[in-house]
């Protein structure tokens, strides 16, 4: 790995967690590559990535029509509702203290590896971050995107999959890449996303 690989490795942790001071990001950087080469995170290639929630399907009695996303945040999981009581069930990371949010939304938008332009609110506390990153592996929103409605709030990828079950974003909810990839498949422009505070 060169110096401007690790540059940007550190850059792309610290815009995810909100970071401040170089030093942080300098050992930011270092951890999130020990955890790069690791067997179970492979996301900077787009390659599968293993997560400490595994998708599976669950019980789930919660009054939703099929095709509804519900999102716990207190349990930090998302639900596909499928109907007959039943759910498929990611895990997630939400919103840190002070950017917690709930409400009803619905997708807007998809995108494969989307670009990502920080929104003013995040340039005011960070002005550091870029005006734009052009999407792909480094990119803070991974491999897959839904946006949710008019909000800044959207479904997404990351490439730090020790972050899943956390509670370190902005807001957004934030998948692995191969759970993002297979959520994304099974839903549309239009699906209801619920957010449970």
């Amino acid at each position: 790995m060169g110096l401007r690989k690790t540059a940007i490795a550190g850059f792309t942790l610290g815009a995810l967690l909100g970071l401040g001071g170089a030093a942080q990001a300098q050992e930011s950087a270092a951890d999130f590559f020990s955890s790069m080469f690791s067997p179970q995170s492979q996301g900077m290639s787009g390659r599968p990535q293993q997560s400490a929630i595994p998708r599976q399907v669950v019980q789930f009695t919660a009054r939703y029509a099929p095709g509804t996303i519900v999102v716990s945040t207190k349990e930090r999981r998302l639900y596909l509702v499928q109907g007959d009581g039943k759910a498929l069930q990611y895990g997630v990371g939400v919103g840190r203290p002070g950017f917690e949010w709930g409400g009803a939304k619905s997708i807007t938008r998809k995108a494969e590896w989307p670009g990502w332009t920080p929104p003013p609110q995040m340039l005011r506390r960070r002005p550091d971050l870029p005006r734009h990153m052009k999407g792909g592996p480094e990119n803070p929103l991974g491999a897959r995107a839904m946006y949710l409605g008019s909000s800044l709030y959207r479904i997404h990828g990351s490439n730090e999959p020790d972050t899943i079950g956390q509670a370190v974003s902005s807001g957004c909810i934030r998948m692995t890449n191969e759970d993002v990839m297979d959520l994304y498949e099974r839903v549309r422009v239009g699906t209801k996303v619920v957010v449970l505070r």
